[in-house]
Protein backbone atom coordinates (compact mmCIF):
# COMPACT_ATOMS: atom_id res chain seq x y z
CA UNK A 1 0.00 0.00 0.00
CA UNK A 2 1.28 3.51 -0.93
CA UNK A 3 1.54 6.04 1.52
CA UNK A 4 -0.86 8.89 1.33
CA UNK A 5 0.58 12.54 1.31
CA UNK A 6 -1.56 13.34 4.35
CA UNK A 7 0.04 10.51 6.20
CA UNK A 8 3.92 11.54 5.03
CA UNK A 9 3.13 15.63 5.92
CA UNK A 10 1.66 14.66 9.45
CA UNK A 11 5.03 12.44 10.21
CA UNK A 12 7.63 15.11 8.64
CA UNK A 13 5.16 18.11 10.13
CA UNK A 14 5.54 16.06 13.76
CA UNK A 15 8.93 15.33 13.09
CA UNK A 16 9.75 19.26 12.10
CA UNK A 17 8.35 19.80 15.77
CA UNK A 18 10.23 17.80 17.25
CA UNK A 19 7.63 15.40 18.90
CA UNK A 20 7.98 11.95 19.18
CA UNK A 21 4.66 9.49 18.26
CA UNK A 22 3.93 9.33 21.88
CA UNK A 23 4.59 12.88 22.72
CA UNK A 24 1.95 13.75 19.80
CA UNK A 25 -0.37 11.23 20.00
CA UNK A 26 -1.17 12.43 24.19
CA UNK A 27 -1.44 15.58 23.13
CA UNK A 28 -3.76 14.20 20.66
CA UNK A 29 -5.79 12.10 23.46
CA UNK A 30 -5.35 9.38 21.01
CA UNK A 31 -3.91 6.28 21.38
CA UNK A 32 -0.31 5.87 20.05
CA UNK A 33 -1.82 2.93 17.98
CA UNK A 34 -3.88 4.92 16.33
CA UNK A 35 -1.59 7.67 15.72
CA UNK A 36 1.14 5.17 13.97
CA UNK A 37 -1.86 4.45 11.83
CA UNK A 38 -2.52 7.31 10.55
CA UNK A 39 1.41 7.93 10.13
CA UNK A 40 1.51 4.72 8.02
CA UNK A 41 -1.50 6.01 5.76
CA UNK A 42 -3.68 2.93 7.25
CA UNK A 43 -5.40 4.86 8.69
CA UNK A 44 -7.60 7.91 6.97
CA UNK A 45 -8.00 11.15 9.23
CA UNK A 46 -10.80 12.30 9.31
CA UNK A 47 -11.53 16.22 9.88
CA UNK A 48 -11.74 16.36 13.42
CA UNK A 49 -8.36 14.57 13.47
CA UNK A 50 -6.40 16.81 11.03
CA UNK A 51 -8.24 20.04 12.79
CA UNK A 52 -6.15 18.78 16.41
CA UNK A 53 -3.05 18.05 14.74
CA UNK A 54 -2.95 21.08 12.94
CA UNK A 55 -3.68 23.11 16.30
CA UNK A 56 -1.35 21.25 18.21
CA UNK A 57 1.17 21.43 15.68
CA UNK A 58 0.59 25.00 15.31
CA UNK A 59 0.24 25.21 11.26
CA UNK A 60 -2.86 25.72 9.33
CA UNK A 61 -4.65 22.27 8.33
CA UNK A 62 -4.36 22.73 4.59
CA UNK A 63 -0.36 22.79 5.36
CA UNK A 64 -1.13 18.90 5.68
CA UNK A 65 -4.04 18.46 3.54
CA UNK A 66 -3.05 21.16 0.05
CA UNK A 67 -0.84 18.06 -1.31
CA UNK A 68 -4.20 16.25 -1.78
CA UNK A 69 -5.90 18.90 -3.38
CA UNK A 70 -3.62 19.35 -6.22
Amino acid sequence: MEKSSVAQRIRAFRKLKGYTQNELADLLGVSIAILGAIERGTRKPDTKIINKISQVLNIEPDELVAAVAR
